[in-house]
């Protein structure tokens, strides 16, 4: 799961207006897909997203600023270490969030002032353009004169097809956590220093989706393959060169003096201090030793009372927090292997509450905050329309009234199914904040409620749950986050498909066949419809019990004198974002 990414805007104005996150597809006209363009215009921002995570929202203009400065520190803060410095090493948030500084990728999204997130268009990274006549062969063109970082041993030379190549091999590698976000079949060759070609298995309308993807391909010099240790000194392409790592202390980074945006980044570096305890990282924010907060969402309406000239910025993410089963493999004989089961814990579930306690929906849109009234179905509200049927909808079908709170009727079909008594591991990890332990363990009670028992379990976020559970191996049930994936066709591979990664190994084989026409249909609302239906079929049988957490809107503060603000969807934030940050000081 990202970690907190979110809609900033000077003031509280009612003109906030929440929409949609869609499909960024590039489409399959034909030849010269994608190319050079006018991406890298420098324009005075008016909001902006934090470094990692995915967003959707529209931003609210701020007064017009001068030009861009150079110089500066960006003081931000992380609250957990990386997992790992190694890209491709696990699938954790922070490895990924940390990957966007330093690596460059062959894609990446257009994030722009005044574009909301949702529209932000496939642009080129490091490559110069892609060509695809069918929709299955495609060609890639490399920029010349893209540099690594000036450190020893790559000493700031130039990226070409090989770098490439070697990257593509860590990922697509059969022992590779990550290769669960490649499409299967695809293939690629060099066919010289600034030339790729790829092939696919079937025509996709989303190929330059997965390549711009900050969970897919990072560039990485073919030095890493023992010519240097890139975990204890990882360098790259991208914007941000690593100065130092202290553990449980901070992560700092210089400007990438020879960046290939030219002109970019503004400012000279960014320190992301690590601080665990939310009362800590809120008082260094008071004190104005941070440049950004993500309160939780009760302390809002203070800070602002406390500190009027602090910017804001409304979100809603393509997260999804959700409660999922061991699956037939670990759990052969489990009461919830019936669906009565699993419909049981929906109804068990008090959603309105939850989605009061995380987002305090009643309070801020009472003092004038823009708030999305939705839920999440098994598929993230921040899609929209493109994706997201709303459950409380008539579009949903019978399959609404799972989402209704309704204790009763839980333990109706609690004793049709008959063993439902039997206690069982209930597990979720720490990692995710103060808050977050607090939704899981209301979830823990609710259930208990009707009659389950639950035996909490509190797991190690490395260790065990990113590594183990969250990859399908446990035995009990599960409460977490999902990953906020930017195109929503890998959301369905993800849950449904044949990804190793699959959290509860569901496969239904009209999903499956659903998914399969998903990937290549062309026309996005037939595609919506696919997802759609995909969406009624799981919440039918509540292979996955959707939760409101993740699907409302989050409001981060920013100081002051934080310019170039602009939003993005993903992990990509330090390459899309923080290149156009500037510190108006």
């Amino acid at each position: 799961m990202a970690g907190t990414s979110d809609w900033a805007r000077r003031g509280y104005s009612r003109r906030t207006i929440l929409r949609a996150a869609g499909i960024a597809g590039a489409g399959l006209a034909g030849a010269a897909l994608i190319g050079c363009g006018s991406s890298e215009e420098t324009a005075p921002a008016t909001a902006t997203a934090a470094p990692a995570g995915a967003t959707t929202a529209a931003i609210a203009a701020a007064p017009a600023v001068a030009e861009p400065k150079r110089g500066g520190i960006y003081n931000s803060y992380i609250i957990v270490d990386p997992t790992s410095l190694d890209p491709y090493a696990n699938l954790s948030y922070t490895t990924k969030g940390f990957a966007a500084h330093v690596y460059s990728r062959l894609f990446r999204l257009n994030a722009q002032p005044d574009l909301e997130a949702a529209e932000a268009k496939v642009i080129p990274d490091i490559a110069e353009s892609a060509e695809s006549a069918d929709g299955i062969s495609w060609t890639v063109k490399l920029k010349k004169g893209v540099k690594f970082h000036n450190v020893a041993p790559v000493n700031g030379r130039e990226v070409t097809s090989a770098d490439v190549k070697y990257s593509w091999e860590r990922p697509t590698a059969p022992e590779s956590a990550s290769n669960t976000v490649v499409p299967k079949g695809l293939a690629m060759e060099v066919v010289d220093d600034y030339t790729l070609s790829f092939k696919l298995a079937e025509p996709s309308a989303t190929f330059l989706d997965f390549l711009s993807d900050a969970n897919a391909l990072w560039i990485m010099p073919t030095e890493a393959d023992g010519g240097f240790d890139p975990i204890a000194k990882p360098i790259g392409s991208g914007p941000w060169v690593m100065k130092s790592y202290t553990p449980a202390s901070e992560m700092s980074y210089d400007r990438h003096t020879e960046y290939h945006v030219e002109g970019r980044p503004y400012m000279d570096g960014i320190r992301n201090a690590i601080i665990r305890e939310y009362a800590n990282y809120k008082a260094q924010f008071d004190g104005g030793n941070l440049h950004v907060l993500a309160p939780v969402a009760a302390d809002v309406i203070g800070i602002k009372k406390q500190s009027p000239d602090v910017q804001w910025v409304g979100n809603i993410t393509l997260g999804l927090l959700f409660v999922y089963f061991s699956g037939a493999d670990m759990d052969p004989d489990a009461p919830w292997r019936d669906e009565r089961y699993r419909q049981a814990v929906s109804h068990a579930i008090d959603r309105p509450s939850l989605f009061d306690l995380f987002y305090n929906v009643k309070e801020l849109g009472a003092n004038g905050f823009a708030m999305s009234p939705d839920w999440n179905n098994i598929m993230p509200r921040g899609y929209g329309s493109k994706a997201w049927l709303d459950p409380l909808s008539a579009a949903q079908g019978p399959s609404s009234k799972f989402f209704n709170y309704d204790p009763a009727e839980a333990k109706k079909l609690l004793a049709a199914v008959g063993n439902a008594d039997q206690p069982f591991t209930y597990q979720y990890t720490s990692q995710y904040g103060g808050q977050f332990t607090t939704y899981a363990e209301a979830i823990s009670n609710w259930i208990s409620e009707v009659g389950l028992k639950p035996q909490t379990e509190v797991q190690d976020y490395s260790s065990k749950y990113i590594t183990q559970t969250f990859r399908g191996n446990f035995n009990g049930l599960t409460t977490g986050y999902q990953t906020p994936f930017p195109e929503p066709g890998n959301w369905v591979n993800r849950m449904f498909g044949d990804d190793p990664a699959n959290n509860s190994r569901v496969h239904d084989p009209k999903i499956d066949d659903l998914n399969a026409k998903q990937r290549i249909e062309l026309d996005p609302k037939q595609r919506a419809e696919y997802f759609y239906e995909i969406q009624r079929i799981s919440d039918s049988a509540m292979y996955y019990v959707p939760t409101p957490g993740a699907g409302g809107t989050g409001w981060t503060a920013y100081g002051p004198t934080v310019r170039g603000l602009r939003s993005t969807r993903g992990y990509g934030g330090p390459t899309e974002v923080l290149i156009e940050y500037w510190l108006d000081a």
